[in-house]
């Protein structure tokens, strides 16, 4: 039998449009069904069919009933982050004491592939590709307009409209305990947590597909737990969710995406900003997306990721030079500090943050991550054999929460300095998706940083589509990497299809609530996964 992460060369080609041809993978004692269907599909039958039709009923349903499908999404969304706050934060925490107990411990001697393997990429690579996948389009979206928020919030006084409220009951008024705090709540959102989550998701695929032979998706990783049911429908269900989780991840991340790109194009050559151009938007990048996909990891999404980290880091140290430089280098460090001081409060389930901040942004948050996790975790996964896990999770975790922490600082430093010492309350009265261009409008060269800061949220917008789709299509093929073109050119097409349901039918409210939704049940199956990483790691050879 083949390897379930090679080409199936003895495959005939179907006779017609309508045979199915099936075919078995071994994979040590139990088998795996695949079929080779119309139009040269690789499907894992029932996942792709399912997920498939279920997609297209939701993408359907939501068009056709606009104003309802906006009602039910946001009431949803409040549902479930008042109801579950604490579950969302518990788990976050989980995620990180994992994290940091592998780096120290024995087990993270364990190499992913095998005491032979060596890495596929170079670290300049790899952390390209790890980065532009985890957060761009977030990063460009909340760099400014959170740190303000957070400020702003904590700043006011909070006897004042039901609308005050701040991160931490400190003292309002405290304009430099404001500004620490502020950063240090934006960091907690942009740090360890959310790179834990996707740092468990991607050692568990890795582990189980390259050291234990399973097919890279996700139902290999509770083989552990459940055994030989992973491949009947304790496994499809898992998969399913899988592939439900990342569309919807990625669909709020493109409706980002697509409101600040209009909101930027506006400003700087005055389109117009309506759900036309939204539609427009989605549509035009999904298309630059399927041109990626099409090239296949190396020659597409690995380009495309090196692109953006050029362009990001430009525009970042744009930033620093013309910004307020000294601030920007000393706010790093203390708000490193003020981060750490304020983690045990801020990650506390019982503590006592506000309802709206633990609500309304933290388990949000969460959930978008853990949303998002199939995606980046078996893209991460895909890039990272040959690396030994404690290089893993320290790279994983450590490396981009610290540039986390520099644009937040650089971007959101800047945007509070101006409005502390410059008196700009531009920034502070623009809308969420226009702050980054109201900020960069402060500063020499704003054509050509805004310019560049469209571009940049237009490519993050792209590396998202295309190595999404090419992991919903792993998913669906059942952990086969280079399954056929026609399968990731259909699931790219209805990432955009998706985003742009949610868009029309609800807006920001409806893309967080799709996070939410499907983020609340993969919570439990990523508890789960702890549980089968850590008998995994035992029984390898260290």
């Amino acid at each position: 039998m083949s390897d379930p992460n090679e080409s199936d060369q003895g495959i005939p080609a179907p006779e017609g449009p309508t045979d199915i041809i099936e075919t078995e993978y071994e994979i040590g004692q139990d088998n795996i069904t695949r079929q080779i269907g119309p139009f040269g599909l690789d499907i894992h039958n029932p996942v792709f069919a399912i997920s498939g039709l279920m997609v297209v009923a939701f993408v359907l349903i939501t068009l056709a009933f606009q104003e309802a499908a906006g009602g039910v999404f946001n009431d949803l969304r409040v549902w479930l982050t008042s109801s579950f706050d604490w579950f969302f934060l518990a788990a976050g925490n989980i995620f990180v004491l994992l994290c940091v107990f592998l780096i120290v411990s024995p087990l993270g001697k364990v190499r992913i592939g095998g005491k032979d393997a060596s890495p596929d990429y170079s670290y300049s690579g790899w952390f390209a590709m790890l980065f532009a996948a985890g957060m761009g389009i977030g990063l460009m979206f909340y760099g400014v307009s959170e740190p303000i928020s957070h400020y702003s919030s904590s700043f006011a006084d909070n006897a004042g409209t039901p609308e005050s409220w701040a991160p931490l009951a400190g003292a309002p008024g405290d304009e430099t305990e404001a500004r620490h705090l502020g950063m240090a709540a934006t960091i907690f959102h942009w740090g360890l947590h959310p790179w834990a989550i996707y740092a468990v998701v991607a050692l568990a695929l890795a582990l189980f597909a390259y050291n234990k032979g399973l097919p890279l998706t996700m139902r290999s990783i509770f083989y552990p737990i459940f055994g030989e049911r992973v491949w009947g429908w304790t496994g499809h269900i898992i998969d399913i969710l899988a592939v439900f989780a990342t569309l919807f991840g990625l669909a709020t991340s493109l409706g980002l995406g697509a409101e600040q790109a209009n909101a930027g194009l506006n400003h700087v050559f005055g389109l117009p900003v309506n759900d036309f151009s939204k539609v427009l938007l989605i549509v035009a990048i999904t298309g630059v997306a399927l041109v990626s996909v099409v090239a296949g990891l190396d020659a597409g999404v690995k380009r495309l990721s090196e692109i953006n980290m050029v362009l990001a880091a430009l525009l970042l140290l744009f930033v620093i030079v013309v910004g307020p430089t000294l601030a920007i280098i000393s706010g790093f460090f203390t708000n490193l500090w003020e981060y750490a001081k304020y983690l045990p409060e801020l990650s506390n389930p019982f503590g006592r943050t506000d309802d709206n901040f633990r609500q309304g942004w933290t388990s949000f948050y969460w959930a978008w991550w853990i949303s998002w996790s199939p995606f980046v975790g078996m893209f991460i996964a895909r890039i990272s054999r040959g690396r030994t896990v404690r290089e893993f999770i320290t790279a994983v975790l450590i490396v981009p929460s610290i540039v986390s922490v520099l644009w937040m600082t650089t971007f959101g430093g800047t945007a509070i300095s101006q409005i502390v010492n410059d008196g700009y309350q531009v920034v502070a009265d623009a809308p969420l998706e226009l702050k980054l261009f109201a900020m960069l409008e402060a500063m020499p060269l704003q054509a050509i940083s805004s310019f560049i800061a469209i571009v940049l949220v237009i490519v993050f917008f792209v590396t998202s589509s295309d190595s999404g789709s090419l992991v919903i299509d792993t998913i669906t093929a059942g952990g086969k990497v280079d399954a056929p073109v026609p399968q990731r050119v259909f699931w790219a097409c209805f990432e955009g299809l998706v985003a742009i349901a949610l868009l029309l039918g609800g807006g920001l409210g409806a893309l967080q609530a799709a996070s939410v939704s499907t983020g609340f049940p993969f919570t439990i199956v990523l508890l789960l996964a702890c549980f089968a990483i850590i008998k995994g790691l035992r029984s390898e050879p260290r």
